[in-house]
């Protein structure tokens, strides 16, 4: 969410509605909410975010003591704050962001991974100047945020931040190029791969923008909507990550399939991408759906043509995919029926602030609450008629990995004082960015919030989209789609793209570059365990 949102398939209320953090009717438009109420909300999660005690397999409690951390860091590399009492974690589904072109652990990075070489950095600096960037601020204030953070810290996290830390220096091997004219020498190190690494991972968001595109048919007309939970329960949801961005995201798409279905009697299907953030990188919930408006009949016999609001004198009418307001009812009753089912099975980790709510009544009040706040529900309607889905594809895939913020946002560091740009919170969807002001510890503790449970899943596919389905849906819609609509998207198909040139220039003369050496990229657990291990790793 950069700079670049101006220029997608996004109107200034769906921008709005994705950062919105009120939850209460009276904030919905500007969505700010200050004074006591914000600090008390943010210090009854503050230690939920990183607690980690789970049981079962190999894990141990926070009390537990390894004669060697790099152990348990090797073994939880991402964050979920699971409570003792909780269950064991649950397989998830098909990952359609995963892509073969992600080198995998112990092999050596593809060429056509690797950096092109006037965009290498070689080794992690001082947050400054050129080096002014997301991976750079995270590596320089890691040892501090451990130190303060370390009695509540899960491993996932601190896993996440090692990987971070080598990704790209020596330590993790890589290639070695000469200039045979210049004798100039080039090395560039391998990646780490982790999804949440700011500076990796762009051949996976290249590859999920890929797939998606190949379930988008010509003449059909796309919505994006966004579901987003009430504020008052972010501290319940950082408790119980896993669970609960689950339940979110079935609980969307439940809820619109059953209004699409019993109003336009179409088959649906969505592409649904979580995102956990606002432009402040706090806590803020929420699924973008990519959503057909045609598409065919629930008996398969006919195509439904997209709905149209009624046109007056001035205005034609404008595409319209379900009624707004019973699709948010909707999901609110079942978010909070599959919350409720959560808590009766003793599914939820509720502990400090929250311990109250274990109680019955306490919980029967804490639910009856949560219908009096605000459940943001946005359908976005394509801005005009040229619109392309592929700009809301190219919006969702930059989040699909590297964390809740890119390096353009950023505009210094100074005297440990990082300060980015966010946009105002001001009632009207003011498109304003102004700086913010936070210390880089509070900067990197904000950025690990959003460190997904280990092995989740956030790009899924529903419907006529899923993995089981997709192949004989997209058939049926091509049978049934007039002739003519399909031809052109077909003939673009069999135009094969140029390929890129693997050859890398010199960065003196430009002439190609030739592979001298080569060194694969070394275990994590030869990396945790070896001398060149982080010093907060012997702490």
């Amino acid at each position: 969410e950069d700079r670049q949102t101006d220029n997608l398939s996004l109107s200034g209320q769906d921008r709005r509605c994705a950062t919105l953090r009120s939850d209460h009717p009276a904030d919905v438009q500007d969505g700010h909410r200050t004074g006591s109420y914000q600090e008390d909300r943010d210090s009854s999660y503050f230690e939920t975010q990183f607690r980690d005690r789970t049981i079962g397999g190999r894990r141990r409690s926070h009390g537990d003591q390894q004669a060697a951390r790099a152990q348990q860091l090797y073994n939880h590399h991402d964050l979920f704050t699971l409570s003792a009492r909780a269950p064991g974690v649950d397989s998830q589904p098909d990952r359609l962001a995963t892509s073969a072109s992600v080198p995998t652990l112990d092999r050596p990075i593809a060429a056509s991974s690797i950096p092109r070489v006037e965009e290498f950095r070689v080794e992690a600096s001082r947050a400054d100047g050129p080096d002014l960037t997301v991976a750079n601020l995270i590596k320089r204030f890691t040892p501090e945020f451990i130190a303060q953070h370390r009695h509540h810290l899960a491993r996932q996290v601190e896993s996440t931040l090692a990987r971070i830390g080598f990704c790209r220096t020596a330590p993790m091997g890589g290639r070695t190029y000469a200039c045979n004219q210049c004798q100039t020498k080039v090395s560039l190190y391998n990646s780490c791969a982790d999804r949440h690494c700011p500076q990796c991972s762009g051949a996976r968001r290249s590859n999920w923008l890929d797939k998606a595109a190949q379930l988008l048919l010509p003449d059909v007309t796309y919505f994006q909507v966004v579901f987003t939970l009430p504020d008052k329960l972010s501290p319940l949801i950082l408790g119980n990550r896993r669970e609960l961005y689950r339940t979110l995201m079935h609980a969307a798409w439940e809820s619109l399939k059953d209004c699409i279905e019993s109003e336009l009697g179409m088959q649906a299907s969505a592409m649904m991408v979580l995102h956990t953030w606002n432009q402040r990188l706090e806590h803020h919930p929420h699924v973008h759906l990519l959503v057909p408006g045609s598409g065919p009949s629930l008996d398969g016999q006919s195509w439904i043509e997209c709905q149209q609001t009624l046109g007056t004198g001035r205005r034609p009418g404008k595409p319209t995919l379900v009624d707004n307001r019973k699709l948010s009812s909707e999901f609110s009753k079942r978010f909070l029926k599959k919350l409720n089912s959560l808590h009766r099975r003793g599914k939820l980790a509720i502990e400090g602030q929250l311990a109250a709510l274990q109680e019955p009544l306490a919980w029967a009040k804490f639910t009856d609450s949560l219908l009096e706040h605000d459940w943001c529900v946005f359908i976005e309607r394509p801005p005009t008629a040229e619109s392309s889905p592929q700009h809301v594809l190219k919006y969702l895939a930059r989040y699909m990995t590297g964390g809740p913020i890119s390096d353009r946002r950023l505009t210094s560091c100074e005297n440990e004082i990082v300060t980015f740009l966010a946009r105002e919170k001001k009632k009207g969807g003011s498109k304003k960015q102004v700086p913010v002001e936070i210390s880089g510890v509070e900067f990197t503790r904000c950025w690990s919030l959003h460190i997904l449970p280990k092995g989740f899943t956030k790009s899924r596919c529903f419907g006529g989209y899923s993995s089981a389905n997709r192949t004989t849906f997209i058939a049926q819609c091509k049978l049934l789609l007039p002739p003519n609509t399909i031809a052109p998207q077909d003939k673009h198909q069999q135009v094969d793209a140029p390929q890129p040139s693997t050859e890398r220039p010199c960065p003196k003369c430009q002439q190609p570059l030739q592979l001298i050496a080569e060194t694969r990229r070394p275990s994590w657990r030869d990396l945790f365990y070896g001398p060149d291990h982080q010093p907060w790793f012997e702490s």
